[in-house]
């Protein structure tokens, strides 16, 4: 019998293990059960934080640089990148993980941040930007990464509008004239697994304002800074899927960087080489820590599931927490999944033990498919 070449293409399992650690995890519990098992790791991400690090696991160079953050203090965000291909993750630099605990500013956080990490990537002779938008702490439209880039966004008095999307409300003139020349030769790949328009009722301020502490009333703000913004930059782009990205950052790098909106899984696994991984593997494992709803609106694994059944390759998933029948998985082209909680129902002790339990789920696996 031939021995099984099994490919493991895991998310994060957010809160408890980073993509790397889901492999490593998942292949040592295989191998426990079918020592001769060969395992072949590909950490996968869609866009949203874990892309830097996925692609560094495939072998790109991490590389780092002082940016500003949100607030607007000096922050560290990483990019990666190979030969003329980056990957920038917004989320290193104007993400919710560099606000402190309990602390929003819905209507002032910045994407300036985003921008100067673009603008290094550009400096270290990038020429493909794969731009990874998601887990924004911003509502600015982009306007803070533009800003960054050279462009001005200017009040009826002539002077810059305040940060964030709150400010944006008093734009009278944007000037794009100054925006860096490299930009002008390079190919900027939005990569999302959120396809929301800019304003209105699926828009970035109603659809996202929350979880980054936006109360009713600043929402309604935002909003109408946003249209106000679009109205002055083009309101054709705002319509646009992915303009609502990240706060709008989407819409940013659509309507003046000439960004092509693609699904965050889909470029991520070109990025990755994930093509000619599957074409080794007799199994895929795919998941992320929650299989839900959500899983099957762009997130990786239903990526890694739908290019997997399209080259007749079987597919299994692991995941903190299942939350979709059957049938739905089927639909999605996952064959099983296997669910920590139901090893340990207790969801603080699973999120704690997280690696352990991840191990003991690979052995059900090897068991099921490898024996």
């Amino acid at each position: 019998m031939e021995t099984a070449r099994v490919l493991v293409a895991a998310d994060k399992f957010k809160g408890s293990l980073t993509a790397v650690q889901v492999a490593e995890r998942v292949t040592a519990g295989l191998r426990r059960i079918a020592p001769e098992v060969r395992v072949e790791t590909l950490p996968v991400a869609d866009g949203g934080d874990g892309t830097v690090a996925a692609a560094v696991a495939a072998g790109f160079e991490r590389r780092e640089a002082r940016v500003t953050g949100p607030l607007g203090e000096p922050v560290t965000a990483a990019y990666a990148l190979r030969g003329t291909t980056a990957v920038v993750e917004m989320a290193e630099a104007s993400g919710l993980q560099h606000l402190p605990e309990g602390v929003f500013a819905p209507l002032t956080a910045t994407t300036y941040g985003s921008g100067e990490l673009l603008l290094a990537a550009l400096q270290a002779g990038a020429r493909t930007l794969v731009f990874g938008v998601g887990g924004s702490a911003t509502t600015d439209g982009g306007a803070g990464m533009l800003a960054a880039l050279g462009a001005r966004f200017l009040d009826a008095d002539g002077k810059p509008v305040g940060p964030g999307g709150g400010g944006l409300a008093d734009l009278a003139t944007a000037d794009l004239s100054g925006l860096d020349p490299r930009l002008a030769g390079i190919d900027l790949i939005l990569a999302s697994d959120v396809d929301n328009p800019l304003t209105g009722p699926k828009g970035a301020p109603e659809v996202y304002g929350r979880q980054k502490g936006a109360t009713e009333e600043d929402i309604a703000v935002l909003d109408a800074a946003l249209a106000h913004y679009a109205s002055v930059l083009g309101p054709d782009h705002a319509r646009l899927p992915g303009a609502g990205a990240a706060g709008g950052i989407g819409y940013g790098a659509l309507v003046a960087l000439g960004a092509r909106f693609r699904p965050g899984i889909d470029v991520m696994l070109d990025v990755l080489g994930f093509a000619p991984a599957l074409a080794r593997a007799t199994l895929v494992i795919t998941g992320e820590g929650s299989l839900d709803e959500q899983t099957l609106h762009g997130k990786a694994p239903a990526g890694v599931a739908a290019a997997a059944r399209a080259a007749g390759i079987e597919v299994v998933a692991v995941c903190g927490r299942l939350a979709l029948a059957p049938e739905a998985l089927g639909r999605a082209g996952i064959r099983r999944a296997y669910a920590l909680t139901e090893l340990e129902p207790d969801p603080a002790v699973c999120m704690a033990e997280a690696g352990p339990l991840l191990e003991r789920a690979a052995e059900s696996i090897a068991r099921d498919f490898l024996r």
